[in-house]
């Protein structure tokens, strides 16, 4: 995948949790809700249909605010990428007002441990640069840092 430093921001990290636990913890609502969004702030609902087209839904309390974020998948393949979008909610009806597509990489690091690349792909330079503002790489490696620990108490 060819990154435009125009629109998308990315990191990659080592985790040390097995690619099929991250995953799972991906791919479950039960186990979003305890890593999705940086602590104190939590998830108060998770709808997940893991699917192309099927919807990832959530309901984020931020500060006692409930923030409904509905979208869809793009690609699911299994174990090793999910791509999402808030672009279009199920049905593929578009939403007046997009955000993102998430991209997440899952690759085995030989040593047990997975290597996670996360990635946020905007619309517009001035929307890649909110996102950056707003915390893209604090906030979603509080994420990555929330799911290692997580996933390594389910093991």
């Amino acid at each position: 995948m060819n990154l435009n430093p125009e629109t998308d921001l990315s990191f990659t990290r080592t985790l040390k949790a097995p690619r099929a636990l991250i995953w799972e913890c991906w791919t479950t609502p039960e186990h979003i809700k305890h890593f999705f969004v940086p602590k104190p702030h939590g998830i108060e609902r998770c709808e997940i249909d893991l699917r192309v087209g099927g919807r990832f839904n959530t309901v984020m309390n931020v500060d006692g605010q409930l923030m409904d974020n509905k979208g869809v998948y793009l690609e699911v393949v299994d174990q090793t990428r999910l791509v999402f979008t808030d672009t279009y909610t199920e049905g593929w009806a578009p939403v007046p007002d997009p955000f993102m597509t998430a991209i997440l990489d899952l690759e085995d690091d030989g040593q047990g441990g997975t290597i996670y690349t996360a990635t946020a792909r905007h619309r517009s330079p001035e929307a890649k640069k909110t996102h950056e503002e707003m915390g893209f790489f604090d906030g979603w490696g509080t994420v990555a840092t929330q799911l290692e620990e997580y996933a390594q108490g389910l093991k």
